[in-house]
């Protein structure tokens, strides 16, 4: 008897996770994963922070904690913490109580529950994402009912930001749009606004009463310090506007698989927060009734003991510090070898990720030739480098950008015939 869903497709890979699935298949002992965006130390290993192993330690020991559900909105401390990291200690936005914040599954869930509030409470459901954007921006915005348009971001001329297009784009926007910033580290491109530039753009968005959304996945990680990565969000909440701002410690404190993150909605008044808040419980109840409470409790710890503060914003500084460390490295091999081109953008961008600016046809000879994996559009993750790997990934980036350009008749016959 046929199964009722005989007629469910087969779904294709997720165009970043499943760089993964391929590079795991390989048996080749040189495969090289630049597609995955997780840290990895120099030994090409996935990281557990000392801190978090120490802030771990004290919760198992903890004879009084409990696997009691947390509140809808989560555990009250974190919430409390992560507003602090973000906003900053001496935030007026904290202190006059005009952010509500809730605990969410990471950074993509805090994208999610936020844009599920705005489809239900905001006048406007058009939200405006960068070209290009992190991939799931768009399905994510999509799925919870918003319009997804696009503003031009990133120039593949100069490979830095298109701040003219940008800024055109932004003001062509109907009042009142939703706008996702990225607030630090621009996924994929590594490309983020001068602090003069981001100025530019938060007089915009205030002038054309645009809804500004800031994916905040980065923080401290990009520059190595908190404070510098937090300066977008800073200056867009002093201004006493309104916001929303999704956080994740998936890459900041390496807490990928514990789903660890924050939304926070910062608001023009203490009675509009609680009410906010209200509605943002309505929102979760359904979709996943309370998060989980053991990332939580781990951040939370590291968040409120100033020893183990510190500790993380050292350990922090060297995962940021040995991600420069590969870019430079990267750009001497490529000087050294001579390849065409100029490559100084690899050193410019900033964060895990450095969108390249090789075709989808040198990616693929690059997987083929050199077991080097990748997303398709030429972003790699700078922490998947070492020392050892970084003269493979040169050979092949010089290989690859020596081929002869193929017409657009022989990627055809290629995409046929598989060669």
């Amino acid at each position: 008897m046929d199964s009722v869903f005989a007629a469910v497709v087969q779904a294709p890979e997720d165009p970043i996770l499943g760089v993964t699935v391929a590079y795991n298949k390989d048996p080749n002992p040189i495969k090289l994963n630049l597609g995955v965006g997780a840290y990895r130390t120099e030994e090409g290993k996935p990281l557990v922070l000392n801190v978090v192993r120490k802030a771990e330690q004290l919760l198992v020991n903890d004879r009084s904690r409990v696997k009691e559900y947390l509140p809808i909105l989560g555990l009250a401390e974190f919430n409390k913490l992560s507003a602090k990291l973000i906003l900053g200690d001496d935030s007026p936005a904290i202190q006059e109580n005009r952010v509500a914040t809730a605990q969410c599954l990471s950074g993509t869930g805090s994208l999610r529950v936020g844009a599920e509030f705005l489809a239900k409470h905001y006048h406007q459901r058009t939200i405006y994402i960068p070209l290009p954007s992190w991939g799931n921006h768009l399905k994510v915005f999509t799925m919870a009912g918003l319009s997804v348009n696009a503003y031009r971001y990133y120039d593949p001329a100069t490979r830095g930001l298109n701040i003219q297009g940008l800024l055109e784009d932004l003001g062509a926007a109907p009042s009142g749009a939703i706008v996702l910033l990225h607030a630090c580290a621009h996924n994929p491109t590594g490309v983020d606004p001068a602090p003069e530039q981001w100025e530019q753009i938060r007089q915009l968005i205030r002038s054309k009463a645009l809804l500004p959304f800031f994916d905040c996945a980065y923080q401290g990680f990009a520059s190595g310090s908190l404070d510098a990565d937090a300066l977008a969000v800073r200056m867009f909440v002093a201004d006493g506007g309104e916001c929303l701002i999704a956080q994740s410690y998936a890459k900041n404190m390496g807490l990928y698989g514990e789903r660890v993150g924050a939304l926070s909605i910062v608001c023009k008044g203490a009675d509009v927060a609680s009410r906010v808040e209200s509605q943002l419980k309505l929102v979760i109840r359904p979709m996943y009734s309370n998060p989980p409470i053991h990332g939580a409790s781990i951040a939370a710890t590291i968040l409120k003991n100033s020893d183990m503060y510190n500790e993380w914003k050292i350990e922090l500084k060297a995962m940021a510090d040995r991600i420069i460390s590969m870019r430079k490295q990267l750009y001497d091999a490529l000087s050294a070898r001579g390849t065409a081109g100029d490559w100084s953008h690899i050193i410019k961008q900033i964060g895990m990720f450095t969108f390249t600016g090789l075709n989808s046809d040198q990616v693929a000879f690059m997987t083929k030739e050199y077991h080097i994996y990748m997303t398709s559009d030429g972003r790699i993750s700078m922490a998947g480098l070492s020392s050892k790997t970084v003269p493979h990934l040169a050979d092949a980036i010089h290989a690859a950008v020596t081929l002869p350009v193929r017409s657009k008749f022989e990627i055809y016959v290629a995409s046929i015939f598989g060669f």
